[in-house]
């Protein structure tokens, strides 16, 4: 008879293993001597070692599920206790039962963390409507629509909720975009509605001028150009294409009207050249106007200059494109600084940027506040999470400050 503490060999063979509940037979061995027997059911017992280590292993490195991880568990249990193995089963079954409280732990910090998540993703959500619904009454329109079109691309990469409530937010975001899309459609149609509105007054204007183009009524014809310039300056712009198309109609009529009374007027050729050094002289004073310090001031001082302008009468046709490009760049200046001024005083716009930027500030402090607290508090991944969108913010506040300052603010 053979024996060890875990097991032993009687006189006929019969081999047993050693447990709290006591001896139990687990084969029999009549091929070798008693402590090769003792050897081989010790190998099967060394086998269940290693099968029970791996999925430890797997559970504590893997993302194994809980109920994948009990079935295999249990299915260990089974063998061990129906093992024909020399060993100590009875620690083997506490290992497993080890396990168990282990899986059972994790199961637990899984449904903890999904509904943290879940909670997170609601708040996410909650807040890109809340922006969404802010957004649907911007007149900003490309500004407002890029960001409602990044929120889509951010809430496609948030979770599911529950059913419900995923509805019921998607619904509001839904109609916020639909209220700004409607809200955006109906401005331009009304532009569309400006400009053709624009281009019809023009194209009459158009037809006027070319039937006085071929006129030689040179003074009254020459003045009612002139009252056609000031309804087509008076009519608004009409879509970019047709507009360029009816000012060169416009304008190719006027110079075959003025090119003809050139020709009966050769003789005021040098008069004309008299007439580009004075305007030479008037681009020159008008040029020093800029840039633009004193709005008022060089208003006024642009209208004197412009009367005496259009008081001294033509150029040379050659040069009249260089010499009117000039006074128009000048023109030009002094109109973006009207419109600059214009904006920095409109109140309303103002009041809808310092309203924007305060909701974006008390945003930017709530993240900070939030990603500071989770920090403190040591869940790093939460306030990595918060501080990653602090930043998103925080680059939307300083836009919007900087939009500001346009008013002076």
């Amino acid at each position: 008879m053979s024996s060890d503490p875990w097991g032993r060999v009687d006189e006929t063979g019969t081999v047993y293993v050693r447990t709290a509940d006591g001896e139990q037979v687990v084969g029999s061995w009549q091929a070798g001597s008693p402590d090769e027997a003792l050897a081989y059911f010790k190998r099967k017992y060394d086998g269940l070692v290693v099968e029970i280590g791996l999925l430890e292993r797997r559970v504590r490195t893997t993302d194994l599920s809980a109920k994948d991880a009990m079935t295999a568990i249990e299915h260990l249990r089974t063998t061990v206790s129906e093992a024909h193995a020399v060993g100590d089963l009875d620690a083997l079954a506490k290992r497993l039962d080890a396990l168990v409280e282990q899986v059972e732990s994790r199961r637990e910090e899984r449904k903890v963390a999904k509904a943290k998540a879940s909670d997170e993703a609601r708040s996410a959500k909650e807040n890109l409507v809340a922006e969404a619904e802010q957004l649907s009454t911007s007149e900003q329109w490309r500004t407002a629509g890029e960001r409602l079109r990044a929120l889509v691309d951010t809430w496609k990469g948030l979770p599911r909720l529950d059913r419900k409530t995923d509805d019921e937010l998607w619904h509001r975001f839904s109609h916020a975009r639909s209220v700004f899309s409607k809200r955006r459609k109906a401005h331009f149609a009304s532009l569309d509605a400006q400009r053709e509105e624009a281009r019809q007054a023009k194209e009459k204007l158009v037809q006027e001028a070319e039937a006085l183009s071929d006129s030689t009524d040179w003074g009254p014809t020459a003045a009612r150009y002139r009252d056609l310039m000031a309804e087509w300056k008076a009519a608004g712009r009409a879509q970019r294409e047709a507009e360029d198309d009816l000012w060169n109609r416009f304008r190719g009529a006027q110079d075959v009207f003025f090119a003809a009374r050139a020709e009966v007027f050769a003789e005021r050729d040098s008069e004309q050249r008299e007439n580009l050094a004075l305007k030479e002289e008037l681009a020159i004073e008008a040029e020093k106007l800029l840039p633009v310090t004193d709005l008022k001031a060089a208003r006024a001082a642009f209208r004197s200059i412009n009367e005496r302008w259009e008081a001294i009468g033509h150029v040379p046709r050659d040069a009249r494109p260089k010499i009117e490009a000039r006074m128009h760049a000048v023109e030009r200046a002094i109109q973006d600084a009207e419109e600059a001024e214009w904006r920095r005083t409109n109140p309303e716009a103002r009041a809808r940027a310092e309203g924007l930027t305060g909701q974006l500030q008390a945003a930017v402090d709530k993240l900070a506040a939030q990603a500071r607290a989770a920090r403190e508090s040591g869940n790093t991944a939460r306030a990595e999470k918060l501080e990653k969108e602090l930043e998103g913010r925080q680059a939307l506040l300083d836009q919007a400050l900087k939009g500001l300052q346009e008013f002076g603010g």
